[in-house]
């Protein structure tokens, strides 16, 4: 079996233009083991928001195109949805959209006493990660990361 990476990595290229094609972004695709089940999560966006409508009528314009090219080998179950208000960033196209934007960034191991730092992201350029902090500039390594999402102020 191919690995988990290259399914979502196949399932993106197959399924981006379809979604593309009714309005809508490809945020994110995950092809994921919970249990005993296989997941295949497509994270759809979109200037206007999502809401369930949206993601019922991706999952059902893509459902038929996966049946056809069939890129998975093992049962599954498709879902599709919105990345929400507080969304993960795992790749380099997520981090450049998100520039701007409050998060935090938790790490494997401490950096300067710290395993958390909630910041602005002032940029994100050769897998660095530049936050504005309370307590000033902080750079760290990407790949010190191991999760990094949006903050929502709900203020």
């Amino acid at each position: 079996m191919a690995s988990s990476n290259r399914i979502a990595d196949v399932v993106t290229e197959l399924l981006t233009p379809v979604i593309n094609d009714l309005g809508y972004d490809v945020w994110d695709v995950e092809y994921v083991r919970e249990a005993a089940e296989w997941f295949l999560r497509i994270t759809i966006d979109s200037e206007k928001g999502i809401d369930i409508d949206d993601c019922e009528k991706v999952h059902r314009a893509i459902d038929p195109v996966l049946d056809e090219a069939d890129p998975i080998e093992d049962a599954y179950r498709l879902e599709v949805s919105s990345p929400g208000l507080e969304r993960d960033i795992r790749t380099d196209v997520h981090f450049e959209a998100c520039i701007g934007e409050k998060i935090i960034c938790k790490l494997f191991t401490k950096l300067e006493g710290k395993k958390e730092y909630i910041g602005i992201l002032k940029a994100y350029e050769n897998k660095q990660i530049v936050l504005d902090t309370e307590e000033g500039e902080v750079t760290i390594e990407r790949k010190l990361a191991s999760k990094v999402r949006t903050v929502f102020d709900f203020d």
